[in-house]
This record gives structure tokens, C-alpha cells and sequence, in this order.
């Protein structure tokens, strides 16, 4: 009954709003860029003289509905590039394709004008979304010189970063696996390299990024906290080219180019770490040890018509890791995602735009460590089948509806084992092909009316059906989207969103292995979909004519059904997971200031996040609550780029938060019993979390030099200090025994100190 009022009240809006309006006609189209053909996503379509505007999708398309009459100026721009203004005659509906060019110096005040009347985040409905400019991704200080996404988005509010260094992102109370992180529509379910260090992204590669922690639309779901949308590079449809670069870590590579001019492109992106062959000749005979990653991305599209387009994109990350040490340890590392994804665009109208895709994605995790004569193995994939279809339609530039489908089918293999090992240290074979998938099926339907009902007041409302089913059970679940605009004038809004989310997918963390041993699991009777609710109240404003934007948002979000392993449980072969499993609640509050700049020579952010988490399991902590691990109270971090000429590019980044908590025992005891690795040492706890690490903060800097050899199209140097001041954060603390008066003391371990980097790249 839920599902039929929601559907109901939505479709009612669609309906009444297109009959209050006169004689209309329709201006569609994509707008791209003239160098290259690729598509621009968010580029702005105003029609001046009305004030009435709309923004591309994700695929550069545009639907601007507008009044009839005798002619008009509609004003095309996109930041970092020269705006276009058309002068239509109004005789029926219209194709209109634009090509933007690059911008330069003497149009700066037109296109901060254009900007500041566009829909943007004060006039969007839309709250909690953020999207990251790759431009600032590809100039902002990195460790070692390897640009990151995700270490980017860390600095944002309300996200909380996981240890230093790591790539782990943690939005508004939830856990790692709570974030839905799509690379062209795939999932992506371990989005890293070199135990989180860095994340599985090229950065060459990106078009597009788009962070989402609250007032999600209807066309989401399946994760409880955060949304990471991240759009790949179609290639250049003009010419062949490519770039490439080496760093300390790492080098890259890409190429891209024309299939038929104008009409087609691809591109391929590949990286490689090479600390591995670089350190062969100095591993000594009696031991190996050995670690690389590799990434490589890949796209093709091509334009069947003036309607239709078809894309291929293929991503494969992979990190192997391999030490034996004569002394009795060692480990093997295993693990990668591979994602494919197909995709067909289709125009069926001037206000109607569809898109179908095809996906499969597969990620899997293998780890064994050796200890003495003692062995452990472990292994954690998933792999999914998904079809999804997703349609917008555009009936008024005020109107806008979303609606679709997805259909998923989940395979998940785990398992573990531990035994002695015969002889030479060597570690058994493992053979994945024998586990037995669990299997799973997830179905959704959505749509999502966004709708200006004024001037001055909007609204977006949408509701998501998933149905869940497996083995055992099966579980439906209606989940309402609401946000609501209110402009008390034309450079501030206030919005307020309140959204329900389910989760049918698990990552659960070990609390005991020192090593990556989390494992994906499926929803079944035991492990039921985790739920949240989250309400959100923000007021938005835009200062100096658009010039910078600003916000401050407060956040309650109530979370059920979180998932953990119980106190002590080691991976060891279990036949059924969810017998090891304990389950609570969380909840986290909070509020999020945000300040930016995109325009001019300086640009940059800053962020302040004040916040609460909290947890309470039945089976953790006595039943007490306690404090999430990554529950910092507060999180401060400024960034900027200082564009000194057009040679030289200065940026910094700064970050402060409050210490993460941590378990320290209050005891331990040795015990002679046992044989095997975990055996043997037992320690007393009295509470979870009932420790903080010290604050930690940090200063980043680089200096990028532009030049361009007369052999390639534009170089560029990059030099930089990780943490230039030299901080020496915590990373953890262990117990150790003061030989003075034999009492356990607590040490702390650091792992970064000042850092510098240098790469270099160029185009070609």
C-alpha cells in the first residue's frame, strides 16, 4: 500500500505540471568538447532572457523545455571553457548540438557570469552532493607523488579518513563497506592498491567525480552512507594522442584516439608499480619477497546515429604480494577486481533520455600467512551479473523525472583454513574452484520527481522498491526519498532531506588478523539487510556573485542490523559464517561547514566536520555502547592551488582530526596449550574503544612546472613533501613490558615521516 501511494503522489505531480503550461517547445542536445568530442558532463544550458536553465547528464545530453515566442538567446558554458550564446527562432522543436572551446583569459568575467546564473548548489533540490573537479585531483599534493580520488574526497565533510596513508573513506558514522563506489555504472568492491595506500583509479583516466552522502535520489541503493560516482574518459574522437609519466612508485600510460572521426573513440590507460623489479638484484637467495599492483582502464564508444550510442568499458586492478623469511614467516596476497560494462544511449525524444546497461564485475581476496610450522588461508570473492535500465524525462526546465530498473545476481565464495606446513615453510596450493557459491538475487524499481513548484521552493520526491532473495529468504523494502528547497533570496537556500536506505551485501572486518581479511557475505535469515535513516538540514549560500560557495549541514542518521564478527572469532573454515557473527546498532550526528573557490587563480576548499558515532551489539562490549572506531569529534582540512604564472602551479593541503579510538588490553595470560597460529596468548579486554590516539594533523605541498618540449605536445614536472613538517602521527600502539619494573606500557608506532616526491609526464 506504501509503494502504490508513493508511485501515486509522484506520478500525480508528472501529470498536473506539464497542463499549467502554455505553448511550449523543446531545445535537446549534447554539448561536448571541441578538441576532443568527449561529452561534458554538468555543462550549463541558460536561456537568458526567460532565467530558465538545465545541466547535461552524465552522457552530455540536455532538455530545455521553454515558452513560445518570437526569439530568444541561450547561453551554453561549462567552467574552463569559452561560453557559446545562440540566437533561436522558435518554429517547433529543436536539435541542437554544441561544441565548447577551451577557454581563455579575456573570458573569465563572462563565464563566472554565466556560472553564477546556472542551477547550481543553491539552486539544485539536490542536498549532500559534492562533485570533485579531477582538475584539483591531478594538482593537489599526493604521497609519493600518485594522484588519488579517494584521498581527495577524504578531505571533504563529513568523511572521515581510515588509518594514515589509506585510501578508506567513512561517511557520517558508517563503515568501509557502507560506500557504493561505481566506476562507469560497475561496483567496485575494493576500490585499492598496496593494502589501501592507493586507490585502483587512474587519474588520466577520469572524466568525472561525484560524491553523495545524503539526500539520495531514488536511482540509488544498495549502500547505507555514501555514493563515489565516477565517470571514465571516452578518448578523443578528433586525433590520436596519448600522455605517459613516471614516478617513484609508479608509471603510467595512456592512449587514446578515433575509431571513425567524429563518430567514435577509445582509450587505454594502463599503471604499474615497479618496486618489485627494481629490488631484484638486491633480494638475498634465502628469501623472496615481492610486491606489485597494476591497473589498466578501457573505453569505447561509437555514435550508431543521431539517437543511439553504444560504450564498452573494461577495467582490471590486481595486487600480488609474496615474503618468506628464513626465520618462519611469511605471507601471500592475492586480490584484484575486474568490471565490464556495456552501454546503450538512446534519444527517443526531445524530453526523453534512456540508457541500458550491461555489467559484470568480479572481485576476490586470497591471503595466507605462515608462522613456524603453522599455516593460515584465507579466501573471499564475489561476483555479479547485473542489468539495469534507467530512463530521464524531461517534461518542463522546472520538472524533472527519474525512473528504472536493476536486476543483480550475486555469486559469494569464503572460506578459511589453517593446518601445519610439511616442510621448506611452503604454503599448500589452494584451489578456489571447490568452495560452493552462495547465491542471491537483487531486484529494485525507482523513480524520482524533482520538481521547481516555484520560484522559490522545490522539491524531490522518490521512492526505491528493492526485493532481496536467496536460499532461505527473501526481503522487500520501501525506501522514500524526500528533500525539500526553499530560496529565501537569490543566493542562499535552505534544504532539509530525509532518506531510507537498505544494504544487502556485507563486508565484515576480522578484529583479530593484522592483515586485509575482510569478507564480502550475502543477506540470509540470519544476516538480515542492514537499514538506515538519515535526516539531514543544510543552508547554502554563494558569496561574490557566485565566486564561492558556501554551506553548513546537520546530520542525524539512525543505522540497524550493523555487522560484525563476535569477540575472538578467527577466520578459520567455518561452513557457515553467519553463526560467527554478532549484530547491533549505530547511530551519528552532526554538523558539516564547507567553503570553496573553482574560479579565478586561487581555488580551493575548506571543510570542518564536528561529529558523533556511537555502536551497540549485544554480543560486543558486555552490551555497552561504545565508541565507533573511527568516531573523531572533529575533522578539519583546507586545500588550495595557487596558479603563480602559466608555468608554475603551487598547491597545499592541510589536515587536523581529533585521535580514532582503539581497544588496549588491560591484561594478558600465556598459556602452553595449543599448536596453532593464533594460539598460545591470551589477552584481557574490558571495553571496546577505550583508547584514543593522539590528534593527528599533517602539511602537504608541491609545485608543479608546465613546459613544453618540441618533441611532446606539453610537459609537466611535479615536486612534493608528504607531511613537510614531519609530523610523527600515530598509526597504532602496541603493549610492550618496561624491563625497569616489568609493567606493560603502551608504544606508539609511526609510519610516515616527511615524505618527498617527484614525477614527471608529458603528452604526446
Amino acid at each position: 500500500m506504501q509503494v502504490v501511494f508513493c508511485v501515486t503522489a509522484i506520478w500525480g505531480c508528472l501529470l498536473i505540471a506539464p497542463a499549467a503550461v502554455g505553448q511550449q517547445f523543446t531545445i535537446s542536445g549534447t554539448v561536448t568538447d571541441s578538441e576532443t568530442g568527449e561529452v561534458l558532463i554538468g555543462a550549463t544550458v541558460y536561456a537568458v532572457t526567460l532565467d530558465k536553465g538545465a545541466t547535461t547528464n552524465r552522457y552530455g545530453f540536455y532538455s530545455l523545455t521553454l515558452r513560445q515566442r518570437d526569439s530568444l538567446s541561450v547561453m551554453f558554458s561549462y567552467l574552463g571553457f569559452e561560453p557559446q550564446v545562440k540566437k533561436i527562432l522558435p518554429a517547433g522543436d529543436l536539435l541542437l548540438n554544441i561544441q565548447l572551446d577551451s577557454q581563455t583569459a579575456e573570458y573569465d568575467e563572462v563565464i563566472v557570469e554565466a556560472d553564477r546564473l546556472s542551477p547550481d548548489n543553491i539552486r539544485a533540490v539536490q542536498a549532500g552532493v559534492i562533485d570533485v573537479p579531477v582538475r584539483m585531483i591531478q594538482t593537489l599534493p599526493a604521497i609519493l607523488g600518485e594522484q588519488d580520488v579517494l584521498k581527495i574526497i577524504q578531505l571533504l565533510p563529513g568523511v572521515q579518513s581510515g588509518n594514515e596513508g589509506t585510501t578508506g573513506i567513512y561517511v557520517r558514522g558508517g563503515n568501509i563497506d557502507q560506500n557504493l563506489v561505481r566506476l562507469d555504472d560497475a561496483v567496485v568492491y575494493n576500490p585499492n592498491h598496496l593494502f589501501g595506500l592507493f586507490s585502483t583509479f587512474n587519474t588520466n583516466a577520469l572524466n568525472d567525480v561525484r560524491f553523495v552522502k545524503g539526500g539520495f535520489p531514488a536511482s540509488y541503493g544498495g549502500r547505507l552512507s555514501s555514493v563515489v560516482e565516477i565517470s571514465m574518459r571516452e578518448g578523443n574522437q578528433k586525433r590520436f594522442g596519448g600522455q605517459a609519466g613516471i614516478g617513484l612508485i609508479t608509471s603510467q600510460g595512456t592512449f587514446e584516439g578515433p575509431i571513425v572521426k567524429d563518430k567514435g573513440s577509445f582509450i587505454i590507460s594502463g599503471r604499474r608499480s615497479y618496486l618489485d623489479l627494481v629490488s631484484r638484484p638486491f633480494v638475498g637467495s634465502n628469501r623472496q619477497n615481492t610486491y606489485h599492483f597494476y591497473d589498466v582502464n578501457g573505453k569505447a564508444n561509437y555514435r550508431l546515429g543521431k539517437d543511439d550510442r553504444m560504450y564498452v568499458s573494461v577495467f582490471r586492478g590486481r595486487d600480488i604480494a609474496k615474503y618468506v623469511d628464513a626465520s618462519g614467516l611469511g605471507y601471500n596476497i592475492n586480490f584484484g577486481n575486474t568490471t565490464t560494462t556495456y552501454r546503450w544511449n538512446h534519444i527517443f525524444g526531445s524530453k526523453l533520455f534512456g540508457n541500458l546497461s550491461l555489467i559484470r564485475n568480479n572481485y576476490f581476496l586470497e591471503i595466507a600467512t605462515v608462522q613456524a610450522q603453522f599455516f593460515s588461508q584465507n579466501f573471499s570473492g564475489i561476483r555479479d551479473l547485473t542489468a539495469k535500465a534507467d530512463f530521464e524525462f524531461y517534461p518542463t526546465p522546472t520538472h524533472k523525472v527519474d525512473f528504472g530498473f536493476v536486476a543483480m545476481d550475486h555469486r559469494f565464495r569464503s572460506t578459511g583454513f589453517e593446518g601445519e606446513v610439511v616442510k621448506d615453510l611452503v604454503i599448500p596450493a589452494f584451489d578456489n574452484s571447490n568452495i560452493i557459491p552462495k547465491s542471491s538475487n537483487e531486484y529494485a524499481l525507482y523513480v524520482n520527481d524533482t520538481i521547481d513548484l516555484t520560484s522559490r521552493l522545490g522539491i524531490s520526491a522518490g521512492v526505491r522498491v528493492p526485493h532481496y532473495t536467496t536460499v532461505d529468504t527473501s526481503y522487500t523494502r520501501v525506501e522514500p526519498r524526500l528533500t525539500l528547497k526553499v530560496e529565501p533570496d537569490a543566493v542562499s537556500s535552505v534544504k532539509a532531506s530525509y532518506t531510507v536506505m537498505n544494504q544487502f551485501v556485507h563486508s565484515v572486518p576480522s578484529t583479530t588478523a593484522s592483515l586485509p581479511t575482510d569478507i564480502w557475505i550475502p543477506s540470509s535469515r540470519i544476516t538480515q539487510p542492514q537499514h538506515s535513516e538519515q535526516v539531514s538540514l543544510g543552508y547554502f549560500r554563494e558569496i561574490n556573485e557566485g565566486s564561492f560557495e558556501t554551506s553548513l549541514e546537520v546530520y542525524y542518521k539512525w543505522m540497524r542490523n550493523q555487522v560484525l564478527f563476535k569477540q575472538g572469532t578467527q577466520l578459520l573454515g567455518y561452513a557457515d559464517i553467519d553463526q560467527e557473527l554478532t549484530f547491533g546498532k549505530g547511530w551519528s550526528y552532526g554538523a558539516e561547514l564547507f567553503a570553496r573557490k573553482s574560479r579565478g587563480r586561487v581555488s580551493g576548499w575548506l571543510s570542518y566536520t564536528l561529529s558523533w558515532t556511537n555502536q551497540k551489539f549485544a554480543g560486543l562490549n558486555f552490551g555497552r555502547t561504545f565508541p565507533f572506531r573511527y568516531d573523531r569529534r572533529h575533522n578539519l582540512s583546507t586545500s588550495g592551488v595557487y596558479e603563480l604564472n602559466d608555468r608554475w602551479t603551487l598547491s597545499s593541503t592541510f589536515v587536523f582530526t581529533s585521535g580514532v579510538a582503539f581497544t588496549l588490553p588491560t591484561g594478558r595470560v600465556f598459556s602452553a596449550e595449543g599448536g596453532n597460529l593464533y594460539s598460545g596468548l591470551f589477552y584481557d579486554y574490558e571495553r571496546l574503544n577505550n583508547y584514543r590516539l593522539r590528534p593527528y594533523h599533517r602539511l602537504d605541498i608541491s609545485a608543479t612546472y608546465h613546459f613544453k618540449p618540441e618533441r611532446f605536445k606539453e610537459s609537466k614536472m611535479v615536486i612534493g613533501f608528504y607531511n613537510i613538517y614531519n609530523r610523527l602521527n600515530p598509526y597504532y600502539v602496541f603493549l610492550d613490558v618496561d624491563i625497569n619494573n616489568n609493567q606493560p606500557i603502551g608504544k606508539q608506532v609511526s609510519l610516515f615521516p616527511i615524505l618527498p616526491s617527484i614525477s614527471y609526464s608529458f603528452k604526446f
